[in-house]
């Protein structure tokens, strides 16, 4: 129980510091759209852990309910990755060849 409430005071600073970015504009709205739904699925899923055991358990996997979303996060992790260097790829790309017909424009 205090590990729940520990865990739920650390989303509720991730929250407030979400809407204060948000009232800067640091933040767009998809991407405030984006990390509220994480926030507030994290704080649920603190809150229902126990039910989460107990679905894990029904759908036939080993581990407890927190292992089982400390697995599937890595893997999310890994595809944002995956992705975020597939744009990095791309940003490259188009930089080089900005650059590339700026050069010959000023070789003329």
């Amino acid at each position: 129980m205090f590990q729940q409430i520990i865990a739920l005071i650390i989303i509720l600073y991730f929250l407030i510091k979400l809407f204060w970015q948000r009232k800067n504009k640091q933040v767009g709205g998809a991407e405030f759209v984006f990390w509220l739904m994480f926030w507030l699925l994290s704080g649920l899923i603190v809150i229902l852990i126990k039910e989460l055991d107990i679905l894990v358990a029904v759908l036939g996997f080993s581990a407890s309910g927190i292992d089982v979303l400390l697995y599937l996060s890595v893997a999310v992790l890994f595809y944002l990755i995956f992705r975020l260097r597939l744009k990095l790829e791309k940003s490259e790309r188009e930089i080089t060849k900005i650059v590339r017909e700026i050069a010959l424009r000023e070789k003329r």
